[in-house]
């Protein structure tokens, strides 16, 4: 069982690894486009509303209240009631999708107010914020469907497209930055239609597949059908349960739009920098798992239900802190190597890099909450993560308005790293408190062993990197090549340091216990 979940993680991290090299093509050419300018600020803030929505409302609350109760159906029932459900799912989430949409776009001032109030004293800067969420919002009907055709791939152990899905939008960003924002005369709306254009092609790329597991349904609508009736009633908890920490940036966002411009577009490339591991590895290593939990515990495999969270764990300690360490010590290298061109200054360089640093430090905690969170909502419990939930995003307030004065910015990347932790440490005591969760044997070795090999890539990183100001130098091929030629002989240090001091591969697989 374990080497099938490995494989599926690697399916899944593989697809989504090509969709984050992709986004970092569209961000380097946003950035050479439009820089750290007024332009970019709008835009960031106008595509941060509907894309929260859909991380709260489609990737985070709706896929872990609906692939749970989905896997249970396909578990227990017919097939023909995993249909009905689907069917039934798919008309209540339509319905409430278009009233969502159309209200979005009629209270966009009202919206771009509220998460960016700092806006008001530059009409201008307002009103071209207002425009383009006007353009964007649709983006969340459209990706919210898409969400629900990929969360019943997952549950049918299908990961390979939904992962690939997010490339459509790199995609068409990137066209549209490159051909169509020449031609406006707001250059910067062409990525906002980049935006509503991506959310289209998403749906329509995975409607196919899901004909393919004979699951592509008419949509219905029945108040009382009772398994929708479950799923709203896990939706709602789930909001918070499971993306505190995209709250904890729009928080960020909020703030930051009293700061100096460029405070939205520097946390902006900071976060993109963290999304990169934690997409390719957390975000699939949370895809994979959950179909699994549910599948356990509706069977009622108590003890292959803990061993595969322990196993998920130990992947999270072994991958998350070296890349962790990897954003922190190589922060302005990878950020001057990706963006210093065009319009992107060597300010904006240094700027972003102090808030990677500081928003890289919670990637373990990141992670440990994409992991950590399923092990509740394949459970279908909702409410607990919720009250943990809310305890992390107080945290993270408080520490904004502390941190914010001192460290501008930086600040805020540092509160919302902190509150990864205050929430992925309270989700994990309260799995061993229950009961559900019971690590293995072997933790303590395990830790020293990746200890030991961090500090030896560590070691290698810094003796290679040099001085920040030769990053800022050269063209960008050179500049990739260095950059490359250290992450790659850090990798490999971090790689053989693990072989040396004794752990094997087959251990991984083995961890699992299924």
């Amino acid at each position: 069982m374990s080497g099938r979940l490995l494989r599926a993680t690697m399916k899944v991290g593989g697809n989504t690894l090509v969709s984050r090299i992709l986004g970092f093509v569209r961000d380097v050419v946003v950035a050479r486009a439009f820089g750290a300018s007024a332009a970019a600020d709008a835009f960031f803030v106008a595509f941060r509303i509907p894309n929260l929505l859909r991380r709260l409302f489609a990737e985070g609350a709706f896929s872990q209240a609906f692939v749970p109760v989905l896997s249970e159906y396909m578990a227990t029932r017919p097939h023909e009631d995993a249909r009905d459900l689907a069917a039934h799912v798919a008309g209540a989430l339509g319905a409430i999708l278009l009233i969502m949409t159309a209200a979005g776009i009629a209270l966009a001032p009202g919206l771009v107010t509220v998460f960016a109030p700092g806006f008001l004293a530059q009409p201008a800067k307002h009103a071209l914020a207002v425009d383009m969420v006007r353009i964007t919002f649709p983006y969340i009907l459209f990706i919210s469907l898409a969400s629900f055709a990929a969360g019943i791939l997952n549950a049918h152990e299908r990961f390979g497209a939904p992962a690939f899905a997010p490339v459509w939008l790199n995609l068409c960003l990137i066209g549209c930055a490159l051909w169509l924002a020449p031609v406006l005369d707001e250059p910067v709306k062409a990525l906002a239609y980049g935006v509503l254009l991506a959310g289209v092609v998403q749906l329509g790329f995975l409607i196919p597949f899901l004909a393919e597991v004979g699951m592509l349904v008419r949509p219905r609508l029945r108040r009382r059908h009772e398994g929708v009736r479950r799923v709203l009633k896990l939706i709602g908890p789930a909001l918070f349960g499971v993306s505190v920490s995209q709250i904890n940036m729009l928080l960020n966002t909020l703030i930051a739009s009293f700061l100096t411009t460029g405070s939205i577009t520097w946390l902006y490339y900071s976060d993109r920098m963290v999304e990169f591991p934690l997409g390719v590895f957390g975000i699939a290593l949370a895809t994979v798992i959950l179909p699994s939990l549910s599948g356990r515990h509706a069977t009622g495999s108590t003890e292959a239900f803990s061993s595969t969270l322990d196993w998920a764990l130990r992947l999270v300690v072994l991958i998350a802190v070296p890349s962790t360490l990897g954003l922190v010590v190589l922060s302005e290298p990878i950020l001057a190597t990706l963006f210093r061109y065009g319009a992107f200054s060597a300010d904006d360089v240094l700027m972003s890099a102090r808030s990677l640093e500081a928003l890289a430090l919670g990637l373990l905690g990141f992670v440990g909450v994409k992991v950590l969170a399923p092990g509740y909502f394949a459970r279908q419990d909702t409410r607990t993560p919720v009250r943990i939930g809310i305890m992390a995003m107080a945290a993270n307030i408080v520490l904004n308005l502390v941190l914010v004065w001192p460290l501008a910015h930086a600040g805020l990347a540092l509160a919302t790293a902190l509150a990864a932790y205050v929430n992925s440490g309270l989700l994990l005591r309260g799995l061993v408190a229950e009961g559900v969760y019971r690590p293995r044997p072997g933790w303590r070795r395990f830790a020293l062993r990746c200890a030991l090999a961090n500090v030896a890539m560590v070691v290698v990183i810094v003796a290679l990197r040099g001085a920040d100001a030769m990053w800022l130098e050269g063209t960008a091929l050179e500049r990739a090549v260095r950059l490359g030629g250290v992450v790659m002989a850090g990798g490999v240090t971090y790689l053989v340091a693990l072989l040396a001091v004794g752990l094997r591969p087959a251990q991984l697989v083995r961890a699992e216990g299924g």
